[in-house]
């Protein structure tokens, strides 16, 4: 599948809009409902878009919440800072799990598995 980050692939979205036009108006009443000021600014859920954008990697929602997020009034600064967060957050997930890559590598499945650990004792 060449080119399925191209710009161009976005466009069959429109296909899911035409099969299920209920759905994906509820989809995008919910974002926007999301995304407005309550408890949480606006500007802050944007950026918070990006830090989740980054984590699962999408680009087309990266670059819609940059260019959302800077018409919410973020600075360059934040959105840089959100990025940051995102790459924290992912490498400490691969970080944390090196702990169980070293349980195992020591056959130690109970240190990886607590719960599983404690079942087996009973």
């Amino acid at each position: 599948m060449s080119g399925f980050y191209e710009k161009e692939t976005i466009r069959n979205l429109r296909r899911l809009r035409q099969l299920k036009p209920e759905l994906f108006r509820s989809f995008t009443e919910f974002s926007k409902l999301v995304f407005s000021d309550s408890a949480l600014p606006a500007k802050m859920k944007e950026l918070m878009a990006i830090t989740a954008a980054h984590v699962t990697q999408c680009p087309w929602c990266i670059d819609e919440h940059v260019k959302r997020a800077k018409a919410r009034g973020a600075s360059d600064e934040e959105i840089a800072e959100a990025v940051y967060v995102a790459m924290a957050m992912r490498a400490g997930g691969a970080w944390s799990h090196g702990a169980i890559a070293m349980a195992s590598a020591e056959g130690e499945d109970s240190q990886a598995h607590p719960q599983t650990a404690e079942q087996n004792r009973r």
